[in-house]
């Protein structure tokens, strides 16, 4: 039986072969049979690491949102809920302070409450050292007399800093975003911007003014040695946010005065006393933004749609008066030197003195 079986298995098989050669000539020509393909591999793709350049620069201007910026994108996913993870945030959850002094109550803040604050005057309060009159009838309440020194030391931004995050945390609102009296701000993109993040968790977005952590003495040891903690901090005259949950676990070191004697402790100005609660002694982490800019960068680097993208803006002092954004067409540099007119109106054309024809 072994011969005719042997003789049918080979049969079989040529006819099988043949078969599968008359299809293939079948097949129109150029076709291949498709090849299986392995899926996709799960989670994010590896990226670079975010840098800050020595002036606060980080790739290119303008690049917003949570896909310019490698780190905020993976922050944007914690808890592995991806999209879903945007809160549903409002204006009116943001606590924006805005922290200045006697002496640009008229040369500055006329111009913030002439432009930004006019679209946010429900969630900004203006933190200064003085009484003042003109500027109590502009903004009501939302002008909070601190009581703390005009001279710019130390001690006297410090005062201002507690006092912001006392009332912060009184507000029960969701974000603490701190400002100088040089930046604008622009509403919307700093509600997208924290509506990838949720209040309850630890964050701390804003830009270093310098390339590398900074390192300050942390305790005194038994024998009169100090340790030293490295950290990063968000330098005030760009903007910063903290959200709500990890403000609460700043209190020991911040809430009632606690600030002053941290700050004093470690001998640091405000925002760096800030980072070094946050980073040196809670051990979260500062998120680099490249949308917050203070006037120690270079401003004209920033041009075009990109500046409209932005968190903060900011303008040069007298002796870098030329340092702004390269806007234009709206307003002339005598008109409108720090470009935040310009600015303004390219956001919120209908307001009332803006031009009615924008030039292209």
């Amino acid at each position: 039986m072994n011969g005719p079986c042997l003789g049918l298995r080979r049969a079989g098989v040529l006819l099988s072969l043949g078969a599968a050669a008359l299809l293939l000539l079948l097949l129109p020509r150029g076709q291949r049979p498709a090849v299986p393909r392995p899926p996709p591999a799960a989670g994010p793709s590896a990226a670079p690491p975010h840098r800050v350049g020595p002036e606060g620069s980080a790739g290119a201007p303008g690049g917003g949102g949570l896909a310019g910026n490698p780190q905020l994108a993976r922050r944007g996913r914690l808890g592995g809920a991806g999209s879903s993870a945007r809160e549903s945030l409002e204006l009116k959850d943001i606590f924006i302070a805005v922290k200045t002094t006697r002496k640009y109550h008229k040369s500055r803040l006329d111009l913030l409450l002439q432009t930004w604050i006019s679209q946010a005057r429900g969630q900004t309060f203006i933190f200064t050292d003085w009484e003042d009159r003109e500027l109590r009838l502009k903004a009501g309440d939302h002008m909070i007399n601190t009581n703390c020194s005009a001279v710019h030391t130390r001690q006297a931004l410090c005062c201002k800093m507690s006092v912001e995050y006392d009332k912060f945390l009184e507000s029960g609102q969701k974000w603490f975003c701190h400002v100088d009296d040089d930046n604008y701000v622009n509403p919307r993109t700093l509600l997208h911007l924290l509506s990838a993040f949720s209040h309850s968790q630890d964050v701390y977005v804003g830009r270093p003014s310098l390339d590398h952590p900074i390192e300050a003495a942390d305790h005194v040891q038994s024998d009169g040695s100090k340790t030293t903690v490295k950290f990063w901090f968000a330098t005030g005259g760009a903007g910063f946010c903290i959200s709500r949950g990890l403000a609460l676990k700043m209190s020991p070191w911040a809430s009632l005065g606690n600030f002053i004697s941290t700050a004093e402790r470690v001998r640091l100005p405000d925002d760096c006393t800030i980072g070094y609660i946050i980073e040196g002694l809670l051990e979260v982490k500062l998120l680099h933004s490249p949308l917050f800019h203070s006037h120690l960068e270079n401003l004209q680097r920033l041009q075009g749609e990109s500046v409209l993208q932005q968190v903060t803006l900011s303008y040069g002092d007298p002796e870098n008066k030329h340092n702004v954004v390269s806007v234009g067409g709206v307003f002339g540099l005598q008109q409108d030197p720090t470009r935040f007119k310009s600015v303004h109106c390219l956001l919120y054309p209908d307001t009332i003195w803006c031009p009615a024809k924008k030039m292209s």
